[in-house]
């Protein structure tokens, strides 16, 4: 059983913490498209990002920050452009950027991140981005995470916030998170922004341990569509606020904390995967018996991420073939006799041995899970226009509890690991096919 529960709030539940988000002008629609989260107090700042040799200059920018000084009050996030592959004006607009908001907010702009999504190639539009940072610090509530998951969204159905509560030293501890990504997601991150705001206190070095085992275990196993981006970005923030027992070593405390980070960045990559460009469902691959749980991962990573399972998947086809086939490219050896596959509760084979199975059963399955988790109409032909200019505004909700499981067992080994992805539809190759015309 958790040891934590859900409250509401998103990135602004836990103590000392503000945020908002406004319309600048940056997206052609005129939707909200910059954001802010701000610290009452400086906040130990942790990061995790893109591997891509070619990034936007907001990641370099939060890296050389991270890296100088592990302090920050605020992190400002445009969407619309991605400033990324734009020479050194990007650079120079990200450090503009960035002061703009530290004199607005009376603050070193060294305490400042950044963060951007948009289309690559294209900078910030930095007369409207300026002119709009008074009304946006003018804006900050401790109620605001909501308008910030909005104004952070591009091609997103839907916002992805989370918010939980722990008690560490008979004192509440609360987390939160906001998130965005819809497509170009693949593990060693993807096209994803996500914000994490922690009350607890807790040093650096373990904050940003936390943070990057947190990491490989939600947004780095998520796959769409295999492609990795130029920005993506993971910070969190930790205030000690809360007035907890400042958390310094590993220990009982610090292993409740990360399992609740965890948690937090785990929901957040799971609603990442299910709001796929033209998805129909989640999956979650399950994966035992390997010798450590890398393996595992490496695994279950490249069946979620199999084109020919994936469309086996949106097409309702119990084909577990393509399951074993990813599984044994994976680059993880495993005597075949040992080879389980399980697609929800219709085991496939069993000790490297095809089993008999009801398949219209199975495909009955997966129809229903697809059935419970669809969005509207209107809501798939909203990331069908993918032009960064329709409405996506409205916030609404779909289940990231009820994916397509597959599970396997490779071995008698200790190592578990899981990953998550989506379908592969029709649809998203007219997404991306027309994505700027």
């Amino acid at each position: 059983m958790a040891d934590w529960q859900e409250i509401t709030g998103g990135v602004t539940a836990p103590r000392g913490y503000r945020a908002t988000g406004i319309k600048a002008g940056l997206k052609p629609s005129g939707l909200p498209d910059l954001a802010l989260i701000l610290s009452d107090v400086e906040a130990i700042a942790a990061g995790v990002f893109t591997t891509s040799h070619v990034r936007a200059a907001c990641v370099d920018y939060c890296r050389q920050r991270l890296q100088a000084k592990h302090g920050a009050r605020a992190i400002l996030c445009n969407a619309g452009q991605a400033n990324a592959a734009t020479g050194s004006q990007g650079w120079l607009d990200a450090l503009e950027s960035a002061m703009a908001v530290a004199q607005a907010l009376n603050i070193p702009s060294e305490s400042v991140l950044l963060a951007s999504t948009g289309v690559i190639g294209q900078r910030m539009p930095m007369d409207k981005l300026k002119a709009a940072i008074p009304q946006l610090v003018a804006a900050l509530s401790e109620t605001g995470s909501d308008a910030a998951a909005s104004a952070i969204i591009t091609t997103d159905l839907v916002t992805k916030s989370i918010a939980l509560e722990t008690t560490i030293g008979d004192r509440p501890v609360r987390m939160g998170g906001i998130a965005k990504g819809s497509g170009m997601i693949h593990p060693n991150m993807a096209t994803m922004l996500a914000f994490v705001t922690c009350d607890a206190a807790v040093s650096p070095h373990l904050w940003q341990e936390m943070l990057s085992r947190a990491a490989d275990r939600s947004f780095n196993s998520i796959t769409v569509d295999g492609d990795t981006s130029t920005n993506d970005s993971l910070i969190a923030l930790a205030n000690g606020q809360s007035r907890t027992p400042a958390i310094i070593e590993m220990g009982h405390e610090a292993e409740k904390l990360e399992a609740m980070l965890t948690a937090v960045c785990q929901h957040l990559a799971k609603a990442i995967a299910r709001d796929g460009e033209g998805a129909t469902c989640l999956i979650e691959v399950q994966v035992t018996g390997a010798h450590d749980e890398q393996a595992a991962r490496q695994v279950a990573k490249t069946i979620a991420g199999s084109s020919l399972v994936k469309s086996a998947i949106f097409g309702r086809d119990p084909n577990w073939g393509r399951i074993a086939a990813a599984a044994g490219r994976a680059s993880v050896p495993f005597e075949q006799e040992n080879l389980r596959i399980q697609l929800g509760d219709f085991v496939m084979m069993e000790n490297g041995q095809p089993l008999p199975f009801d398949r219209k059963a199975a495909n009955e399955y997966l129809k229903n899970i697809a059935a419970e988790s669809s969005l509207p109409k209107d809501a798939i032909a909203t990331n069908m226009s993918n032009d960064l200019s329709v409405d996506r505004s409205t916030v609404r909700t779909q289940r990231v509890d009820n994916p397509v499981i597959i599970s396997v067992s490779i071995g008698n080994g200790h190592g578990t690991g899981t990953a998550w992805g989506c379908d592969l539809s029709y649809d998203y190759v007219k997404i991306n096919a027309e994505y700027t015309t």
